[in-house]
């Protein structure tokens, strides 16, 4: 399995996983009441949810820019969209034929991230007569670290909510605990057992609902970290192999 096959392999069940869990809460919402007798024996799922108030709502909307932001993140993070190999092929044959002022045009009519620190390079190339090998690895890699930055600021959105949703979770958890504790407060001789319940139930399932978005949001964001990592690297090997070439096509 090479290294292609791999990635896609591995895109493909991330999205899976991530698209079975953030389904739950669309299946639970849209459940039928439950049938009487069914009631008679215990709440069912969309009651649970229920007993969970308001802040199961915001967990549901978090959950749903969470898988919002993986399927935006597995399209705008392709390797096509970050290293695009036609024009990579197009560049280099620019190049063959010793055409910058050709390579600055495509840099600038194709925006992408190799792209903008390919115009840097060759900006200051043109510019000079003897480039300075030194001072073009800065320009390079100071570019490539506001493109870096660009790219890696995206999957950030991700690891706010694995971290905003547990908070969400633990005041829900706090809340329920106030109010089953507020039943018991305010009748001293025999505590209402139904808000006690309703309470528990709060804190219980609003804990349970933080995690399920979060956790997900968590696995989401490692594998765009990491898969943003290898592009980020093949993004200043290639930028830097095609400004070597354009300083050694100078020089002739």
């Amino acid at each position: 399995m090479n290294r292609t096959t791999r990635s896609v392999f591995a895109r493909h069940a991330l999205a899976i996983a991530l698209g079975g869990i953030w389904w739950l809460p669309c299946a639970v919402f849209a459940q039928p009441e439950a049938a009487p007798a069914e009631a008679a024996s215990g709440l069912s799922l969309s009651q649970i949810i229920e007993a969970g108030g308001f802040l199961i709502y915001v967990l549901f909307a978090m959950s749903m820019i969470g898988l919002a932001l993986v399927v935006y993140f597995f399209l705008s993070l392709r390797r096509e969209q970050i290293l695009p190999t036609a024009w990579v092929r197009d560049v280099e044959g620019l190049l063959n034929r010793h055409d910058h002022e050709g390579v600055q045009t495509a840099c600038r009519a194709n925006p992408n991230p190799l792209a903008a620190i390919v115009d840097a390079a060759i900006g200051y190339i043109r510019r000079t007569d003897a480039p300075n090998p030194a001072l073009l690895r800065e320009i390079i890699e100071g570019e490539g670290g506001r493109q870096a930055n660009q790219i890696l600021t995206r999957t950030q959105y991700l690891l706010d909510i694995a971290v905003i949703a547990p908070m969400v979770g633990l005041l829900g958890t706090v809340m329920g605990m106030l109010k089953a504790f507020n039943s018991v407060a305010l009748d001293i001789a025999k505590a209402r057992p139904i808000e006690l319940a309703g309470g528990v139930s709060q804190a219980l399932v609003t804990t349970v609902a933080g995690l399920i978005v979060a956790i997900p949001a968590m696995i989401a964001y490692a594998y765009f970290r990491g898969h943003t990592s290898k592009l980020i690297a093949d993004l200043e090997t290639t930028a830097a192999n095609l400004a070597s070439r354009m300083i050694q096509e100078k020089g002739e």
